[in-house]
């Protein structure tokens, strides 16, 4: 039997949970309500108590950089602010807002004047964020302005040094590659420049200590984290959907990562039929997957998945069902037909386990 949830015992009568929004070898992150001097208001934990021990130590360091960044970037009103840090907790103010890869901003070029802009205010504070290649780390807020999240790989400097200035111009040089591949034809000749060459530090870091890290966190412990997905979305998804399309009333499928605070990450396949089908009988087609794949947690069967124009299913869609993050759809919506496609998915939806209610 899944153990009992536990609030932290640093923030006991403080911090009520909805949902669990990540989880890694390094932090659990969930979404929730934190009471402080101003009232109760949306927030977001990070907690540590539940790392293994060959983590502590890295994951306590991550915390304090965490907090140390928020207590300044806070301010500038680019980012969420600190709002709580204990030993083996930090509580920071929540964001309306949604990462770059599932609100995929294609064209949007005001998206990315207000996250030049946010930029330009990390680095006039003085820190770099050092982690901007992951678009899970941009969100776009519903009225297209660009914040950053998740700073624990940043830095905060004393002066403009040799150091502060390479990291601000790799800072600049992922935020543009990002832009590159949604605003491609918006970029100016200086910032082609800027994408054409990588500092030198990060030059050798890509041809000597890059690959020694791949080979620890993917090869040693087994950590990827594409799009916040890890190896089970990278490695076993495409065999999942591929053995599912093959049953005959199967027109689609799609399969998308959620948290899950007990097992770290669970896979959600939506199924689109076109004809009778129970999820048994996906259950016993899954069953014949290769003993080394697990089958999803959660299958859900649709009448229509949700598409773009081209036809290509909007899996930026169903990964918020999955989160249960489904308060952030209604910006993301095209049209009334849409709507209605969504709106009988969501009533369909599976993954509650990670649900809180207080």
């Amino acid at each position: 039997m899944d153990a009992p949830y536990q609030i932290p015992a640093e923030l006991d009568g403080q911090w009520s949970s909805t949902v669990v929004l990540k989880r890694d070898v390094f932090s659990t992150i969930e979404r929730g309500f934190f009471s402080g001097p101003n009232g109760k208001i949306d927030a977001v934990l990070r907690r540590i108590d539940h790392v293994p021990w060959w983590t502590q130590l890295i994951a306590r360091h991550f915390l304090r950089r965490e907090a140390r960044a928020l207590q300044k970037v806070g301010k500038l009103g680019v980012a969420p602010s600190l709002l709580f840090q204990g030993r083996r907790v930090l509580v920071r103010g929540f964001i309306d807002g949604v990462a770059l890869h599932i609100a995929r901003p294609v064209g949007d070029l005001a998206y990315f004047r207000s996250a030049k802009q946010a930029l330009r205010a990390l680095h006039r504070a003085g820190l770099s964020h050092n982690d901007l290649a992951k678009e899970q780390n941009w969100l776009r807020s519903p009225d297209g302005r660009a914040f950053l999240t998740d700073f624990q790989l940043a830095f905060c400097y004393k002066k403009r040094s040799a150091l502060f200035r390479i990291a601000a111009y790799e800072d600049l040089r992922h935020l543009l590659k990002h832009k590159r591949s949604y605003v491609p034809d918006a970029l100016t000749p200086a910032e082609r420049k800027v994408l054409s060459r990588k500092s030198l530090p990060t030059r050798i870091w890509m041809a000597t200590g890059k690959r020694v890290y791949i080979w620890i966190t993917r090869g040693v412990i087994g950590f990827t984290d594409r799009e916040g997905g890890g190896p089970r979305l990278v490695n076993d998804a495409p065999i999942i959907i591929s053995a599912i399309k093959k049953h005959q009333q199967v027109s689609d499928a799609a399969v998308v990562a959620f948290a899950d605070r007990r097992s770290g990450t669970g896979l959600y396949a939506f199924i689109e039929t076109s004809g009778p089908l129970s999820k048994d009988e996906i259950r016993q087609f899954t069953a014949q997957l290769p003993a080394d794949i697990k089958a999803p947690e959660h299958l859900q069967i649709v009448r229509a998945l949700p598409r773009n124009a081209d036809g290509k299913v909007r899996t930026e869609i169903l990964q918020l069902i999955a989160m249960n993050q489904v308060d952030l759809i209604a910006p993301l919506i095209r049209s009334d037909s849409e709507r209605l496609i969504i709106d009988e998915v969501l009533a369909g939806r599976q993954n509650l386990r990670d649900r809180f209610s207080f």
